[in-house]
């Protein structure tokens, strides 16, 4: 059969673009080959809403549960967690759909859905009073699980918390997977480029953009199903009532990186307007991940909120 000249062009269309598709291939990564390289000699597993949620405890004395953001890791965690063990029990966890713990099974990545699986973790570890910290989206779960449980939690630590509205993400990953077209891409063909753009995005400091630290992200980025994770998580529809804020009771101290590119460093304020008994702690020359970015700074004034 005789091709026209518009099916021979659709044809080659077809094929250079299977082939583009075909050499950039990010395949997944298993499970088990990035439980070899990135868990911790105390790193555990527990069964949570049907997942096998990875986690650690270090340290004795009062417990306070670490919560990540986005794309991130319990791993976010460890310059914290090396100075906080020394007076503190503290958890930290891999959320669902990043890290070693990968996607919901109902892909339910609503904001309540995130409160009710905290509280199921929270329930399996038989905790019943804790102060809690999460960062960007983790900090949008804390404060969301700190008002509807108002006495289990002793403290809160927003640091860079989201919640107020944005006009976009800052994010491009973001913005590439809450396209229809670029998000099925995404799937399949995922650069380090792209993360390494991520995080210059979340640091103020790019010299400390480490080689170590980009293939952490990289890696577990493409554990089997978070990419998948990550498309619908951008694509989830989230109802956030920020009325809920009052209902906060815990002593709060809101964190924030003065160069934060995701989320305005003005949300502060707004945080703080909204919950009562709230301080704030800007940090200059720090973006969206000043925990990470900057831990000795920062780690040293939570401990100091935590004591007193």
């Amino acid at each position: 059969m005789k091709l026209s000249k518009v099916q021979k062009i659709v044809l080659t269309s077809f094929l250079l673009l299977t082939g583009t598709i075909y050499l950039l291939h990010t395949p997944d990564i298993p499970l088990e080959k990035l439980k070899s390289k990135y868990t911790y000699n105390n790193s555990q597993f527990i069964d949570v809403m049907d997942m096998n949620v990875h986690y650690r405890i270090n340290g004795q004395g009062p417990t306070l549960l670490l919560v990540h953001g986005t794309a991130a890791s319990l791993h976010t965690w460890e310059d914290w967690t090396s100075q906080l063990e020394k007076d503190f029990q503290v958890i930290s966890l891999d959320i669902p759909a990043y890290g070693l713990t990968g996607p919901h099974p109902n892909r339910s990545y609503k904001v309540d859905n995130y409160v009710e699986f905290l509280s199921a973790f929270a329930k399996k570890l038989r905790l019943d009073s804790f102060s809690l910290a999460g960062n960007s989206l983790g900090g949008l779960i804390a404060w969301n699980y700190a008002a509807r449980h108002p006495d289990q939690i002793q403290k809160l630590i927003l640091i860079d918390p989201s919640g107020f509205s944005q006009k976009k993400p800052a994010s491009l990953a973001f913005r590439l997977a809450k396209n229809k077209f670029s998000s099925k891409i995404l799937r399949y063909i995922t650069p380090k480029s792209l993360f390494q753009k991520s995080l210059k995005e979340v640091y103020f400091d790019e010299s400390k953009l480490k080689p170590d630290l980009l293939n952490r992200y990289y890696d577990l980025g493409l554990r089997t199903g978070n990419r998948q994770a990550f498309i619908d998580r951008a694509n989830t529809k989230q109802n956030i009532d920020l009325s809920r804020l009052q209902r906060i009771q815990a002593p709060t101290l809101i964190m924030w990186g003065k160069q934060d590119a995701w989320i305005p460093v003005e949300h502060a304020a707004q945080f703080q307007s909204a919950i009562k008994n709230a301080e704030v702690l800007i940090y200059d020359r720090a973006g969206h991940i000043p925990m990470e970015e900057i831990p000795e700074l920062t780690v040293k004034d939570a401990i100091s909120f935590l004591k007193n």
